[in-house]
């Protein structure tokens, strides 16, 4: 019987993979056989180009593009260096996020717009212009969070952003059925990784003790998610919000 975990033919990109969850999603990906395509957008340090060449160092023939997600034709021209490649995409993670957290009072429209912008309409961008190359069979999975299912102080932009992303999930679960093209969507809780890590010590404990579990989550546990969802597992679910928030918000 082969293992379900075996990714082997299946060609995955996972958005804003050069670092935090998204490099560690495309390296699970890569060390299942996966075909990887590794994307990053450019940053006048160049530290994303050096940190995508990174995480591509130790995957087998992948593709390394730089795409901004939130600029379509960036975008389009991502999904035809996959097409030529490739000859289509299997698995899609939109994973591509910032945060940038100030109180409602205090929030410039340009944080609040930027947030957005990136996470919400970077995810619908690259959604619509993949369902063209996803093949039959097809996965999404986008990466919400806590924060949108509970609106967190100081994070109007990012909660609203997160929170928007499920409900594109589901419209897009209802559109793509047809196609074969399954999504879902994976709601972090706290993890010991990326945005979470950037917080004082303070709210980090203030926070572990609201958790039933205890503790924050590790990073493998949102890549097993991925994994799941993205395996022939997950077949039968679509439209579907996993939490990975060790009991933070039961919903």
């Amino acid at each position: 019987m082969k293992d379900p975990f075996d990714f082997s033919g299946k060609v995955v990109l996972v958005t804003g993979s050069s670092r935090g969850i998204g490099a560690k999603m495309i390296k699970a990906f890569g060390k299942r056989s996966a075909q990887c395509v590794v994307n990053y957008v450019v940053d006048p340090a160049g530290q994303n180009k050096s940190d995508a060449e990174s995480v591509a160092n130790e995957l087998k023939d992948p593709l390394v593009i730089e795409c901004d997600v939130t600029k379509p034709e960036q975008v389009e021209s991502m999904m035809k260096q996959i097409q030529d490649r490739h000859g289509g995409l299997d698995i899609l993670v939109n994973n591509s996020g910032i945060i940038h957290d100030r109180t409602i009072k205090k929030m410039s429209m340009d944080e609040f717009e930027s947030v957005v912008r990136v996470n919400l309409t970077g995810t619908f961008n690259v959604t619509q212009k993949a369902v063209s190359v996803l093949r039959s069979g097809g996965r999404i999975v986008n990466l919400s969070s806590v924060s949108g299912q509970m609106g967190l102080f100081g994070q109007a932009n990012y909660s609203s952003s997160k929170a928007a992303i499920i409900a594109l999930t589901k419209v897009s679960a209802r559109e793509f059925a047809r196609q074969g093209i399954i999504v879902n969507a994976i709601a972090p809780g706290f993890i010991d990784v990326g945005m979470s890590k950037g917080m004082p010590e303070e709210v980090t404990q203030n926070f572990i003790k609201q958790i039933p579990l205890g503790r924050l989550g590790d990073v493998r546990e949102i890549v097993n998610a991925a994994l799941f969802l993205a395996s022939p597992m997950a077949s039968y679910i679509t439209g579907h919000v996993l939490n990975v928030n060790g009991g933070f918000y039961m919903g």
